[in-house]
């Protein structure tokens, strides 16, 4: 799993993923994950390199999702493939980690500008 994040002026990070989101994926995206959930307003992770998601992957989606909401915050993901959302949606995720399309939505989902 690869994890590169990338600041959204001071408020807000987009977190690129890449790779499976399994047992040893969510090892490497756990500390950056909760870090970020615990200094960021707002969090877009990029789920469109994401192959495959475990439940511990889920798991640590779930956690920055509620440690943002406990902040006034807002975790959204972004163009996961279909497999993932099949599986978001199954589990009734979806409310809590919402799920957007375009960098657009995404920026908007979470109060920033898109020039930030």
């Amino acid at each position: 799993m690869e994890i590169v994040t990338n600041d959204i002026g001071s408020s807000a990070a987009r977190v690129v993923l890449s790779g499976r989101l399994d047992i040893a994926g969510a090892e490497a995206v756990a500390l950056p994950l909760a870090t970020l959930a615990g200094a960021k307003q707002g969090l877009i992770i990029d789920m469109s390199g994401v192959s495959f998601i475990a439940s511990i992957g889920i798991r640590h989606l779930v956690s920055a999702a509620k440690a943002q909401s406990r902040r006034g915050g807002r975790l959204v993901l972004l163009n996961p493939n279909g497999l993932v959302v099949e599986v978001l949606t199954t589990s009734g995720l979806t409310s809590l980690l919402p799920i957007v399309h375009s960098e657009a939505e995404a920026a908007s989902a979470v109060g920033v500008s898109q020039g930030a």
